[in-house]
């Protein structure tokens, strides 16, 4: 007979998984704090979308759409979709882990590289796979080296584009090729977190490939570029078969009806959104070309963050810079749990913050900004 437990005990595999760390977000001590570790824009949500916000309080004795028909309609109107190709989550990370739920189970391997988004392991192990994790060249997605690591055992292949926290990207060309030469049976997954910041004529978010593909999937978030980060809305585009399969274990209510209504506010207000990426353009080149004056190396990003890494010298290092710049109000995101122990990322924020950062680091690195 089986000795009893004392407790309920997690099945195997969960108590490995390191839990989730969110960015810090206080300073203890400093007056004025600017918040630059979640990626969050600094431009806020679209007054549309606040107004469509306020107006669900109205109906909150209400059971929201189980089916966001307006948010898929709204998004399938501006991308030019077939709303049956859409399924909207509680953020992507519930995507993401549906998918793992369906397609993995023990015995199976997910393939990730070793910069990516680290919910795709948390997710990954959760389902009772195995995180494969690839190694990637110049802080950027290798198609090569993801293709040599698939298995008989491989059903899934996570790829952030553009990556974070390195805001590097994948050309479309290379996606193609990654996607020509997967098993049909794997499915791959391109996270277009932050599609809407990219301006480069040799990116493409996932639509095309997942128009003319049966194993391909495109997930997308209104927490950056919309400022909706608060009410966690997701959403992906993926072929029919998938989006019946996720459908099936998907909460009948996940997405609660402020989010919904705001949601579609949000993405039809298109003028808006375009402010808020140039913007976020203009202050991408301003602060790689100035931290770069100072004497830092930063990785080239197309995203609304930039990974500034430090010297390897006592008192200039990254956990150095990062209480030096705390003390003064500047929260930005240590990223040694992403292979990065000598980096910060730092969110694009408003443009006094920006200024206050450049302004922060040169007297950390002894020069004037």
């Amino acid at each position: 007979m089986s000795e009893e437990k004392s407790k309920p005990v997690p099945r195997p595999g969960i108590l490995d998984i390191a839990a989730y760390v969110p960015g810090k977000e206080h300073a203890p001590g400093v007056a004025r704090v600017y918040k630059l570790s979640s990626n969050e824009t600094p431009l806020g949500a679209s007054p549309k979308a606040i107004e469509a916000f306020r107006n669900a309080a109205g109906s909150l004795e209400r059971y929201p759409d189980g089916q966001a028909t307006e948010l898929r309609e709204a998004i399938a109107a501006v991308h030019g979709l077939n709303p049956a190709n859409i399924i909207c989550g509680n953020g992507s990370d519930e995507l993401l882990g549906l998918l793992c739920h369906v397609y993995l189970g023990p015995g199976d391997e997910g393939i990730i590289t070793e910069h990516g988004f680290l919910v795709y392991k948390i997710q990954i192990m959760g389902a009772g796979a195995t995180p494969v994790v690839v190694r990637e060249k110049d802080h950027t997605v290798d198609v090569d080296a993801i293709l040599a690591a698939v298995t008989p055992k491989t059903k899934i292949v996570f790829i952030a584009n553009p990556g974070n926290p390195t805001g590097t990207y994948v050309s479309v060309s290379e996606i193609r090729r990654l996607q020509a030469a997967l098993p049909k049976h794997v499915v791959l997954v391109l996270d277009a977190a932050y599609a809407e910041y990219v301006r480069r004529n040799d990116y493409e978010a996932g639509i095309e490939i997942v128009s003319s593909n049966a194993n391909v999937v495109m997930t997308r978030t209104f927490s950056k570029v919309y400022g909706l980060a608060a009410l966690r809305v997701g959403w992906m585009y993926a072929p029919v078969d998938i989006i019946d399969a996720v459908n099936r274990v998907r909460g009948p209510f996940n997405m609660n009806a402020a989010a919904i209504a705001a949601g579609a506010a949000a993405i039809r207000d298109q003028a808006f959104t375009q402010d808020a990426a140039s913007f976020n353009q203009t202050w991408i080149e301003k602060m790689t070309g100035g931290l770069e004056a100072i004497g830092l190396k930063v990785t080239p990003s197309v995203a609304n963050f930039v990974l500034i890494h430090f010297p390897d010298v006592d008192g200039k290092r990254a956990p150095d810079a990062d209480e030096f710049l705390t003390s003064r109000g500047y929260i930005l995101r240590a990223v040694k749990g992403y292979g990065f122990p000598n980096a910060l990322r730092m969110s694009i924020g408003p443009e006094e913050a920006n200024r206050g950062v450049m302004e922060a680091l040169g007297e950390f690195m002894g020069r004037k900004s």
